[in-house]
């Protein structure tokens, strides 16, 4: 008999301090309740419990967690049915609180947020809607991190994951993108358009002032060579005049032959002539063409003593 209640004894013994014996692990944290009565709480390691008075309350896990939030349908301000869906990332900060302040934690943090996302999209319109994610996450994140501080929770972030128009809205704002690709395509076009004119006609601008300039300078010396030209016949008809005005009979016969010479041109390249019939003297003409030789003769002469 002793011995099976020493047994018995050594059993209950072990049974006991099993019982008594707590490991929490890394990243937890565990309520110890006194007879239904929060009294401590404990970090991760190794811990003994006073059997049967103390037991193990809530064990709750101090790592960020992550909360996928179900799609659900919201009316936007402007009366348009979107699909929304999205996620939640929270942390216990306090674990008493999160543990008695609050009876499902995770089914209430869920509520809220649903809530809250019908609320703010429910204030705008789609097009803000589709436009404005980032302002609508850092929203939900401000309401839901406030109103989860008395659960001892910190709500870190909260991201839309997807928003879904219905099938003909869908439609009618890829018609609209569309109508508005081509309608800029179409401005683009008629600028090009326009500016291609502008080019051209500051091309024939500066064309015709090119051509203006090139014909004026052109003029400017047509007028110059006629000047020059003007100049050596005056002074060709000075020397003959100086010439004529001491006697040189040679000189009148240059002059004279010169202009004989003129009449016959003019006279043969007439277009109405078809005959000509020239009462000349060969002899006249061909002394003045030896007038003309001789004050050549003289011209070098002179100018050959100058250069001497």
């Amino acid at each position: 008999m002793s011995v099976t209640v020493a047994i018995i004894l050594i059993v209950l013994i072990a049974f006991v301090i099993f019982k008594s014996l707590v490991i929490v692990q890394q990243g937890y944290e565990y309520t110890v309740e006194n007879f239904g009565r929060y009294t401590r709480t404990l970090t991760p390691g190794m811990h003994f419990l006073v059997p049967i008075i103390e037991q193990v309350g809530a064990k709750l896990s101090k790592m960020e967690q992550v909360l996928d939030v179900p799609s659900q349908e919201v009316i936007t301000k402007d009366n348009a049915m979107v699909r929304v869906d999205g996620v939640l990332f929270y942390q216990i900060q306090d674990s008493v609180n999160a543990a008695y302040q609050v009876g499902d934690l995770q089914l209430a943090i869920l509520n809220l947020i649903m809530t809250n996302i019908r609320t703010v999209i429910g204030s705008m319109e789609i097009d803000e809607l589709l436009s404005q994610r980032d302002m609508i996450n850092h929203k939900l994140l401000q309401v839901v991190d406030e109103a989860t501080i008395p659960w001892g929770v910190k709500v870190t972030r909260v991201e839309i994951k997807d928003i879904t128009p219905p099938r003909d809205l869908i439609d009618a704002m890829a018609r609209q993108m569309k109508a508005e690709r081509e309608k800029r395509a179409n401005i683009l076009d008629a600028e090009g358009y326009r500016q291609a004119e502008i080019l051209k006609a500051e091309g024939e601008k500066q064309a015709a002032i090119l051509d203006a300039e090139g014909k004026r300078e052109a003029a400017f010396r047509e007028a110059e060579a006629r000047e020059r030209t003007a100049e050596a016949e005056a002074n060709a008809t000075k020397m003959v005049s100086d010439a004529i005005a001491h006697g040189n009979v040679q000189a009148i016969n240059y002059f004279l032959g010169q202009k004989y010479i003129e009449a016959l041109q003019g006279i043969v390249t007439s277009p109405n002539q078809k005959l000509l019939m020239l009462p000349l003297d060969t002899a006249n003409v061909m002394g003045s063409v030896a007038g003309i030789a001789e004050i050549a003769k003289e011209v070098l002469g002179t100018h050959e003593k100058k250069k001497g």
